[in-house]
């Protein structure tokens, strides 16, 4: 294993811990993902040229295109839920309840 292999491998795991184990505010879970995604597309970028394919220089680019679409759908939902419930911890917010 490289150790750029195994530096984007532990910041994937990192993000993926931290959503695990840390979820009290929304925000924070957010944020976890937004690393996950940016890990995953500096990785799968450094593939692309590691192959010198164009095959998959596009992958990269989807990647980043629907990292931009999660990250606004989940301010979105961010901004909606503290205006609904007052709050963005994830404690306080019940499906039952709207």
């Amino acid at each position: 294993m490289t150790p750029v292999h195994f530096s984007f491998t532990s910041a994937f795991m990192l993000g993926l811990m931290g959503l695990a184990f840390h979820r009290t505010h929304l925000l924070s879970a957010l944020l976890c993902l937004e690393g996950m995604m940016l890990s995953l597309f500096i990785a799968l970028a450094l593939w692309a040229l590691q192959l010198e394919s164009t095959a998959f220089s596009a992958a990269p680019m989807l990647l980043l295109a629907l990292s931009a679409c999660e990250a606004s759908a989940g301010l979105a939902l961010l901004v909606a839920t503290a205006r609904t419930h007052g709050t963005d911890r994830l404690k306080a917010l019940n499906l039952l309840q709207c």
